[in-house]
């Protein structure tokens, strides 16, 4: 049995759900199937996530919703029109987000996560009553009924333990298929709440390792993973077996196509992963792996890059000498809710890197004066054009001359590491570099990539 999930430009149109469904039933084994809400049609569209979060700021603001309404409604009523229905399926899904207006809330961020679920929920009941009419039995299958319980915060929750029990319990009939909406659960009150970032790919894996099943495949708009990113360099090589481990590094870094947090319930369960395209259903695509089951050919698996990061550089004479000083340090963090990405140090010297999502001005302020005041610093200054160029592979350490060939082509480029760091798994090395030159820094070391 199979776990099968499909990212939100796989869903936006008629056309291309009915590709995802002859996908579906193309393979008996793909019972277990996991949805986006639509994405964008085309460039310059919305996603109908982001319409919906624009419902909900109209609905706390208490003003008339019909127009938003009518502009969300209209992208599942496109995918029924397409499959030719004519019953009142589109009808219930505009009930449905009536009643979410008159229901009461917790707090504003329960309302917004209820909200922004929507996208997948709705998307999954038309679709499961697509296929049950049309191609064979199909349920729609709710996270609360698979007993899926989350805590943490109403937007950014994770899975409670004991919810994996619970969905190996769960009966799916002979011959039937489940089609269950991502990125959202409920919380031991019964309050809707979203996973954080690539939510649907995190009940995909959460489903694989609950159902115990043999392969999650997940389906999106490319058809590898690639040693980098197309963007950066045309028609890169593709990676086809890459390990839990190079995947979390690389996902971490830049690399968009699977989410750092989604792999973790796979790893867990040991569960191979297919990463396939839609359009293009018989390439073979990116497998992720244990490690003992990977067999690499190049000595680097690929090349991220992530300019999404702001760096706070501390320097003071015998800074290592002081006990307890980073403790100083990560109080105050800890004071404003700021988690730090990486701490590089020398003997005077202490660079705190932060990814910008996660810190705002405000905190910068707040923090630069207690910081100062704590170890009075002989200089602090903060860096906001820093990106880290992060270097990946199970085979890495031993290629003994590789880190001083990447340094070689980018000093050839004019390229200055700001810092290096080699990873304590000895499968990445980080470099970081200003942000105008990340792409750069990638495209003079890519050839590096192919070589054994």
């Amino acid at each position: 049995m199979k776990v099968i999930k499909f990212g939100g430009s796989s869903l936006a149109t008629g056309e291309q759900v009915a590709k995802a469904i002859n996908i579906i039933t193309a393979d008996p084994e793909r019972r277990i199937v996991v949805l986006s809400a639509p994405g964008k049609r085309f460039k310059g569209d919305t996603k109908v996530t982001d319409l919906l979060v624009q419902l909900a700021a109209t609905v706390q603001s208490k003003k008339d919703t019909t127009a938003i309404k009518d502009t969300i409604i209209a992208r599942y009523q496109e995918i029924a029109d397409y499959f030719k229905l004519t019953d009142d399926s589109v009808a219930k899904l505009r009930a449905h987000l009536t009643a979410l207006e008159q229901a009461s809330y917790p707090t504003t961020e329960h309302l917004y996560a209820a909200f922004m679920a929507q996208g997948e929920n709705m998307n999954s009941r038309l679709i499961a009553h697509i296929m049950n009419e049309q191609f064979g039995p199909t349920r729609f299958v709710d996270p609360k009924e698979l007993g899926m319980v989350v805590a943490g915060a109403p937007r950014a929750s994770e899975l409670v333990e004991s919810s994996y029990a619970s969905i190996a319990k769960f009966k799916i009939n002979d011959g039937e298929r489940i089609v269950v909406p991502g990125f959202f659960a409920y919380d031991k009150d019964g309050n809707l709440a979203t996973f954080a970032r690539g939510g649907s790919d995190i009940t995909g894996s959460i489903l694989a390792r609950g159902f115990h099943v043999d392969l999650y495949e997940n389906f999106t708009d490319v058809s590898a993973i690639y040693a980098v990113d197309p963007h950066i360099i045309s028609h890169p090589r593709a990676i086809n077996t890459l390990t839990y481990r190079e995947m979390r590094e690389l996902s971490y870094s830049g690399f968009s196509v699977f989410n750092d947090e989604a792999i973790i319930p796979v790893i867990q369960g040991g569960i191979r992963v297919n990463v396939k395209n839609t359009n293009d259903p018989t390439a073979r695509g990116t497998f992720i792996a244990p490690t003992k089951d990977v067999r690499h050919h190049h000595s680097i698996t690929g090349i991220a890059v992530n300019d999404g990061f702001k760096a706070l550089y501390l320097h003071r004479y015998l800074l290592n000498k002081e006990v307890g000083l980073t403790l100083k340090i990560l109080q105050i963090l800890y004071k404003y809710n700021v988690s730090y990405e990486h701490m590089p140090s020398g003997i005077d010297d202490l660079t705190i890197i932060f990814a910008k999502d996660q810190i705002n001005d405000s905190q910068v302020e707040a923090m630069t004066d207690e910081i100062k005041e704590a170890i009075n610093p002989d200089q602090l200054e903060w860096f906001d054009n820093f990106a880290i160029l992060m270097i990946v592979g199970e085979g890495l350490f031993m290629k003994h001359d590789l880190i001083s060939k990447v340094l070689t082509r980018l000093a050839d480029a004019g390229i200055a590491p700001t810092m290096i760091n080699q990873g304590a798994s000895r499968i990445s090395t980080m470099i970081g570099v200003a942000s105008e030159s990340a792409k750069t820094a990638v495209k003079v070391i890519y050839d590096l990539s192919s070589e054994k």
